[in-house]
């Protein structure tokens, strides 16, 4: 796997978990108007599940030898799968290690790594897949904001196979994130501008920051009915990031998520991001309407058709 990166953390033991937490005076850098600085190229690819995989029910870290052995497999194991329209060749992938602190869930709070889901929510989550099987491709509307081109990691990111890139600017009054999975940009005012009205709802909510010492604290919220995170979620989720810039070449990144028409309490996961040096972020050429979107419904039509000829 290569040398991995790693953080310095402090860990603070609660009742409840253990959080990485870092001290906000250890890493220094100011903007020259004074702010923290957290510009950069960043990365938030991860082999690390967002839960912990129920086989590990009591293992909270992965050994060095067992996250080189998962970086290895990913380099060997076979990505065809028959049907879906989004797969590559490996040339095209890069998902990155097993995250630095060597977490087996990137959630760490609660302490199983496991979402809190309510019983509701896991029988939306069943019903969901059972349409989703039954009904591929009645229409656009029945395929993803992700096949569609309109967004995809959302709002926190959960990684995926590849793209899994911030480019993080920021001035006196805003940060901007320009993410390189569909080409998505955040601008996040850190003064006193007033939050949208609450009959106004966007993809990626609306984002609100300020700075809590050297720690820059995103809130988000306003999401769209039609706004799909790669957890479940709803239009009353409330994301909370939090980004401290621990090293020259690390972001300590954590978020919090807060649902009660989802979840039985808030959940919080643990990312480093590491900065990546001499690495350009590639215009993402996906439009809603493209030529993929186009070949799934006609493909859809056409074995409709063979099924009912052989009927």
């Amino acid at each position: 796997m290569g040398k991995m990166l790693f953080a310095v953390y402090a860990f603070a033991i609660s009742s409840s978990t253990a959080i990485a937490q870092v001290d906000s005076d250890e890493y220094n850098k100011r903007t020259p108007w004074g702010d923290p600085d957290i510009m950069g190229k960043w990365s938030y690819a991860s082999l690390t599940p967002l839960q912990r995989p129920r086989n590990l029910e009591n293992k909270e870290f992965y050994t060095e030898e067992e996250a080189a052995e998962i970086y290895a497999r990913t380099q060997t194991e076979s990505i065809d799968r028959p049907g879906d329209v989004g797969t590559y060749n490996a040339g095209w992938f890069d998902r990155g290690e097993v995250s630095s602190d060597l977490r087996t869930s990137l959630i760490v709070e609660p302490v199983d790594g496991r979402l809190p889901l309510l019983p509701e929510s896991i029988a939306k989550q069943e019903a969901a897949a059972v349409y989703a099987r039954e009904h591929p491709a009645d229409s656009w509307l029945d395929r993803t904001n992700w096949d569609r081109c309109i967004t995809y990691h959302g709002v926190p990111p959960i990684s995926t196979g590849y793209n899994n890139s911030y480019q993080i600017v920021q001035n006196e009054n805003y940060v901007a994130i320009v993410v390189e999975m569909i080409h998505d940009v955040r601008i996040i005012p850190i003064t006193e501008k007033p939050k949208l009205s609450d009959n106004i709802r966007q993809w990626n909510g609306d984002s609100r920051g300020h700075w809590e010492g050297n720690t820059l604290v995103v809130e988000t919220a306003n999401f769209s009915d039609k706004t799909v995170h790669r957890f479940p979620s709803s239009r009353d989720t409330i994301a909370i990031e939090r980004f401290t810039r621990i090293a020259d070449d690390m972001i300590d990144y954590q978020f919090t998520i807060e649902d009660p028409s989802v979840y039985t309490k808030s959940w919080t996961a643990v990312r480093p991001m590491p900065r990546l040096d001499d690495y350009t972020l590639f215009e993402y050429a996906c439009h809603e309407g493209n030529y993929a979107m186009t070949n799934i419904l006609r493909g859809e039509r056409i074995l409709e058709q063979r099924a009912e000829e052989s009927e």
